[in-house]
């Protein structure tokens, strides 16, 4: 899949994934994105986590591995990446208002014969991947 400048990176590979009908991937990003939140990581060890949040509000380079799984009725895409300009990289997991600069391309694996579904985990609060028998 190619972005174009500007376009919404997460709902592109979550509407794919619907058309399709993929209920099962992983894909890796490379190209460069202008706009996300992300976050980098809990404040601290407990649960729920409190996730800590970092934004792009510029050009970077960006690279990353992910996976698409259904939550009930809709694709769930998770994503890791780095995001570099000039000498500052940074990492984390994208979660909202991604958008690609100038070109970002995604290869998209699907994963056939496999039994797994994000579901909402009550103990952390996250929505996380569940794998049938």
């Amino acid at each position: 899949m190619r972005f174009s400048d500007g376009d919404d990176v997460l709902a592109g590979l979550a509407e794919i994934a619907a058309r399709e009908n993929i209920r099962a991937a992983s894909f890796n990003l490379v190209g460069g994105m202008k706009r996300g939140r992300f976050v980098v990581g809990p404040e601290n060890e407990e649960m729920p986590p409190v996730p800590v949040w970092r934004e792009l509000a510029e050009s970077h380079e960006a690279v990353g591995f992910g996976t698409i799984f259904w939550q009930g009725d809709r694709p769930k895409v998770h994503f890791h990446g780095a995001y570099g300009k000039h000498d500052s990289v940074k990492a984390g997991c994208l979660r909202e208002g991604s958008e690609a600069f100038l070109v970002l391309e995604a290869v998209i694996t699907e994963i056939l014969d496999v039994d797994a579904v994000r579901e909402l985990d009550p103990v952390s609060g996250m929505v996380l991947l569940r794998l049938g028998p």
